[in-house]
């Protein structure tokens, strides 16, 4: 007896070691510390956030206190962790400096403050990133402390218990793209030292949600899911979906769904939410994304999958009435008519299964007409020893068929019948799930994927969508909304040439915006009712291009290829159709547009084919042959183009690139084309092809592997058209790259844009070295450079637009042999009124002139003011990091040095003597005794 439990122990030691150890051994997490740690010229060179925050981005979980419940923590899918203490009026980021800001979930100790925060987003969609494990702080996030599971990659819930801050479980969903064993339960009895695995399924299937029982820590549930994702198909349903029990803790599992109690079994049972009633704990509640079939159709309406099995008499006999219907509504081209389409099946021109394929063929229509069950309410009193199915009639337009998207259902702590569950809508109950009400308000989002209710009033809920955060008093009446933090999501950006110029991006789920690059983020428009963006299009903004000429006419569209043209008075839609009968265009979820700057009538598209206007996206010919050559069919479009570009420097030197690998040169405006990959790393999505506006015979591509779980990043360049290839990546982390852009004036200065930041090169991509300057670790989806301002233009796919100068990153090479350089200061025009109030209670005028200087070395440092004839006016003491730094001087005299000016000087209303009229010296010491110094003189206001 003694040998065995001495075997079980080593056994669960060997798991709790196996756990611990990939998670301290992770190439990402290290190649992360690496960055970290490592000096960058650029860091102190600052971006500007400009918004947008009004629409927000996807929440994934909120955290209350139950004391205090103006204060809560909110965690977005790609935007990190934010804290609010003032019920959700003004939030601040804490998790800016860790590894990722994609965020699974959280678990708040209110007790011992600790916070835990499981990175990895569970929806499992086409922007939902890896993770890298389990973070905790204990003081509001000024410092957190990594404590393993990074191979979960995706964590679905944490939960904690109740009296014991080192005991905590979390439900690991582990990969998303591939297999893998780290998924499932885990456990920790010593705050996050150790892990023991003690549920495990198979490496498809990890688990989803987690709680324990209010009354008894020793009960637990947890809900497993089996979901396979590739590029070209998702699968959200398995026979590993369940739901499972331990009654010690957490140590040992059984599964209490089966065909006997209740519950659906098998290859159709999907994501499912759990909630356990704390007022009676034997009472629990699922809420299954059922993706068995109907078995009747909800309505008599014609379907596109009606035609797959119609028989010749079937179609024969349809209504003129509903087969026109039918066509419209579905967006056939308008020459297609009930008595058209029967003429060209009586002529065998195309078969009825044909007319369904049309529209089938469509990403759109196949994810819609799908007859699944969807969302479906499960209830248990006997603590999941028998289960009944409680809605009556099948919950339509909750789910549709992208269950895998949601999957929370929450339960009053005072009331086990009235029930909350999270969907498209958000629905509630008050007879235990029987029949629903929906409670949306105007101003809330769709797609919800967290409820939270109080203990103490269950009419008071604080809830997170697609659009952000909205708290109710009066159970979903009416709803306000906390849209403070800059978290938009961000596919792609472009930007004018108006003075002041605007940004432009899609966002997900969010439409298309336009903004000024000069915006500033304030509640000041709540008043005016003139918010600084304005929304151009809806659905999942992509990408965006604008006619420069007029900076008017602006392209833009939604997910699957759906662009239109907008602007001086008139709008028309862009999408190559195709006819009934011919093999379907495949779009990509981003489909790549392009004007062309040689003449921006000429418009460029791509499906899995390259198309051509020449009449501004009007009157689109398709120009090639399939430019895609995979052979993987899904249910996701795959086997499409996903980059376009044009040389700069000869019209019709045209690359693309696809999602299956492939590049592609054509030199005569795309008629022909050549395969330029096949020395490249087959098989990997191609993320950009950027033709060189410095080079006519340079080209770039990145390839991304994020959709088979490779974080390598894939950068090369060719110097002879795509003949040869040389890879980049010495200085790049394990991050799959986004999107690449050269410098406007410096050949040799590269931007990357990867899944956790930007990084830059100054040597042609020999060496890249990261550009912070307080950028968050966030996804950078896209880059934009406007070249009349010298800025560049940052899309952020979870913390909005950020706009640097690029000024001080084109100087570096002129600076970098110096071990200490200023910059010229430009006169500055004297301010009379600085320190000044207009009022006893106002704050005094101030004023800052900003002082650039590189230095080789960081350390600390001195920045002094000089009288002309070299008397210290002012002094101030600071940190310098290495490279490019400006420091700010208030244009302030220091009371003990006053002597130094010959001038009577009058004491303004903030205590303090300003400058007058005057030149003078600014000077900076480094750590090593060296100074160098420059003029500035302050001159007449005239």
């Amino acid at each position: 007896m003694y040998k065995f439990l001495t075997i079980i122990v080593f056994l669960l030691l060997t798991q709790v070691l196996v756990a611990q150890n990939i998670s301290a051994d992770s190439h990402r997490l290290k190649s992360f510390d690496k960055v970290t740690e490592s000096e960058s010229y650029l860091d102190s060179v600052k971006f500007r956030n400009i918004g947008p925050t009004i629409m927000s981005g996807r929440v994934v979980d909120v955290e209350v206190n139950p004391e205090n419940t103006t204060e809560f923590f909110v965690a977005y899918a790609s935007g990190g962790v934010w804290h609010t203490n003032n019920n959700g009026v003004s939030f601040e980021p804490i998790f800016d400096n860790e590894a990722t800001h994609t965020i699974g979930d959280m678990a708040m100790n209110w007790r011992d403050n600790i916070l835990w925060v499981g990175t990895g987003e569970v929806n499992s969609s086409r922007s939902s990133y890896a993770g890298v494990g389990v973070y905790k702080t204990s003081n509001r996030g000024k410092n957190w402390e990594h404590v393993g599971l990074q191979e979960t990659h995706h964590i679905g819930k944490i939960i904690l218990h109740p009296t014991d801050k080192n005991v905590a479980w979390v439900a690991a969903l582990g990969h998303l793209y591939t297999n893998n064993p780290e998924r499932g339960i885990y456990m920790t009895s010593d705050g996050g030292k150790l892990w023991q695995k003690t549920l495990f399924i198979n490496d498809s299937t990890g688990c989803v949600d987690l709680l324990v029982n209010p009354k008894n820590a020793n009960e637990l549930f947890a809900a497993s899911w089996t979901r396979t994702r590739k590029a070209w198909n998702f699968n959200g349903s398995g026979d590993g979906s369940a739901i499972w029990k331990s009654e010690n803790g957490g140590q040992n599992w059984i599964k209490i769904t089966d065909k006997k109690n209740g519950f659906p079994q098998g290859s159709g049972v999907g994501r499912i939410g759990i909630a356990i009633s704390e007022s009676n704990p034997k009472v629990l509640y699922a809420l299954l994304d059922n993706n068995f079939h109907q078995d009747e159709k909800p309505d008599e309406k014609l379907n596109a999958s009606d035609f797959i099995e119609m028989t010749e008499s079937g179609f024969l006999n349809l209504k003129n009435d509903d087969l026109n219907k039918f066509l419209k509504e579905n967006d056939y081209p308008e020459k297609y008519t009930a008595e058209s389409v029967r003429e060209d099946v009586k002529k065998g021109a195309y078969k009825i299964t044909d007319i369904g394929k049309w529209r089938l063929a469509d990403a759109d229509a196949s994810l819609f007409e799908t007859p699944v069950i969807g969302a479906e309410i499960y209830r248990t009193e006997n603590s999941g020893k028998t289960w009944q199915k409680m809605n009556d009639k099948l919950l339509d337009g909750v789910y549709f068929t992208y269950g895998y998207y949601f999957g929370t259902i929450a339960v009053s702590p005072k009331d086990e019948n009235n029930v909350w569950i999270a969907g498209y809508p958000i629905l509630q109950s008050n007879d235990g799930g029987k029949k629903f009400e929906q409670k949306d308000g105007d101003n809330t989002h769709a797609d919800y994927h967290r409820i939270w209710i109080n203990p103490a009033n269950e009419k008071h809920l604080i809830v997170g969508n697609d659009g952000g955060v909205n708290i109710s008093y009066d159970a979903g009446k009416n709803w306000t909304l906390c849209n403070m933090p800059a978290v938009g999501q961000f596919y792609a950006v472009a930007v004018d040439n108006a003075t002041p110029y605007n940004v432009y991006g899609g966002l997900q789920d969010n439409g298309t915006w336009k903004g000024s690059s000069k915006n500033k983020e304030n509640a000041g428009w709540l008043q005016s009712g003139d918010y600084g963006y304005k929304r151009l299009g809806g659905g999942d903004g992509m990408q965006v291009q604008v006619d420069t000429r007029t900076n008017k006419t602006i392209y833009l569209g939604y997910q699957f290829g759906n662009y239109m043209r907008k602007g001086e008075g008139d709008r028309i839609d862009i999408k190559p159709i195709h006819d009934i009968g011919q093999t379907a265009f495949r779009f990509n979820w981003q489909t790549p547009i392009l004007l062309s700057k040689h003449n921006q009538d000429i418009f460029y598209y791509g499906s899995n084919k390259f198309h051509r206007s020449l009449q501004k996206g009007g009157d689109l010919k398709t120009l090639s042959e399939d430019l895609t050559t995979t052979n993987k069919k899904g249910n996701v479009p795959f086997g499409t183009l996903t980059s376009i570009s044009e040389s700069p420097k000869k019209f019709g030197l045209i690359y693309s690139g696809t999602d299956d690998g492939n590049v592609w040169r054509s030199d005569d405006v795309g008629y022909t084309w050549k395969k330029i990959s096949t020395n490249l790393p087959q098989g990997l999505w191609v993320s950009r092809v950027v033709a060189s506006q410095h080079l006519e015979e340079r080209i770039y591509v990145s390839l991304n592997g994020y959709r088979n779980d490779d974080f390598s990043p894939y950068l090369y360049v060719s110097d002879n058209y795509g003949k040869t290839w040389q890879q980049l990546k010495n200085g790049l982390p394990q991050e799959p790259i986004n999107v690449i852009i050269e410098d406007p004036k410096m050949t040799s200065i590269i931007y990357v844009g990867t899944d956790n930041g930007l990084y830059v090169s100054l040597d042609n991509g020999e060496s890249f070295s990261p550009w912070r300057g307080g950028l968050p670790r966030v996804a950078v989806h896209d880059i934009a450079i406007q070249k009349r301002e010298n800025e560049i233009v940052i899309g952020t796919h979870g913390r909005s637009v950020y706009i640097a100068s690029l000024d001080l990153v084109q100087k570096i090479e002129d600076y970098k042999a110096e071990d200490l350089a200023i910059l010229p200061i430009a006169d500055k025009k004297y301010n009379g009124q600085l320190g000044k109030k207009w009022s006893s209670y106002a704050e005094p005028n101030s004023d800052e002139l900003p002082v650039q200087f590189f230095i080789e070395k960081g350390g600390e440092s001195t920045l002094s003011v000089l009288s002309k004839n070299k008397k210290i006016l002012y002094k101030k003491s600071f940190f310098a990091a290495k490279g490019w730094n400006t420091i700010t001087y208030d244009l302030s005299l220091q009371s003990e040095l006053l002597k130094n000016h010959k001038e009577d000087l009058k004491k303004a209303d903030d205590e303090k003597y300003y400058l007058p009229v005057g030149e003078y010296i600014v000077e900076i010491e480094n750590a090593e005794g060296q100074k160098v110094s420059t003029k500035i003189k302050l001159v007449e206001n005239k």
